[in-house]
């Protein structure tokens, strides 16, 4: 017990000294800049020495109060860096009401806007003006016009969605057209996408759009490359035993 005593009290020392030594190589710009800064008897010791006297380097840790055991010893004043940690807490350490009060900062989200425009604008948008804002493939198809089937499609997601319940995601639509290029009026709409063998659902967000529906329904299996074979290599070739 005592040598587990004795190591503790050799590690508040060390903790004791990290805090002091950065102290002393930032006395000068202190002293330089005119700060005010609290006395070495005001500075709050760390919870870890709190609970009871420890000696180090020529100070004593009384409670949360730093002494100087030797009356001609001069304790440097801390840099403001190291009083950071204790700028929310008051001297008796309880949460400073103020700062309490204002809470934690909002999170701020970033808005979907399409080359420029925001989602609100894009769904309020004509024809016309939409199709000038995809690229030049979107374009040339929509100004050749589109055919009876991706109208079909659009007609059954727009009656998935009106026949939802409020707060509730619309029926799944199946279609076979891969190269159908996803809409504004389409965000929200949950479309099962045929790659040939299966029906892949996919929820349709505002970052697929102008893309077309294929991009997520891949008709192909993505290659992992593992460990080569027997006979890939030299090193691996096969060799008989005789």
């Amino acid at each position: 017990m005592q040598g587990r005593a004795s190591l503790a009290a050799a590690a508040e020392c060390m903790q004791l000294q990290a805090v002091l030594e950065p102290a002393a190589a930032a006395t000068a710009s202190v002293a330089s800049v005119g700060a005010t800064m609290p006395s070495p008897q005001e500075v709050v010791a760390p919870p870890s020495v709190a609970s009871g006297p420890t000696a180090c380097g020529g100070v004593v840790v009384v409670s949360d109060r730093l002494l100087s055991r030797n009356p001609s010893l001069s304790i440097p004043e801390p840099p403001p860096l190291l009083l950071i940690g204790f700028s929310f807490f008051q001297a008796d350490g309880e949460i400073d009401p103020e700062l309490a009060a204002a809470g934690p900062k909002k999170r701020t989200f970033r808005k979907f806007s399409y080359r420029g425009v925001d989602l609100d604008a894009l769904l309020d948008m004509s024809s016309e003006d939409l199709v000038q804002l995809f690229p030049a493939r979107a374009r040339r198809r929509f100004s050749r016009g589109l055919k009876r089937k991706p109208m079909a499609l659009v007609k059954k997601l727009r009656k998935a969605k009106s026949n939802a319940p409020a707060g509730e995601k619309p029926e799944p639509v199946r279609t076979h057209l891969r190269n159908m290029i996803i809409m504004p009026e389409m965000i929200g709409s949950l479309v099962g996408i045929y790659n040939g063998k299966m029906f892949n659902q996919v929820e349709i967000k505002p970052e697929m759009i102008g893309h077309y529906l294929a991009e997520f329904s891949l008709s192909y299996k993505p290659v992992k490359h593992g460990r080569p074979g027997i006979g890939a290599t030299h090193s691996s070739r096969f060799i008989p035993l005789k």
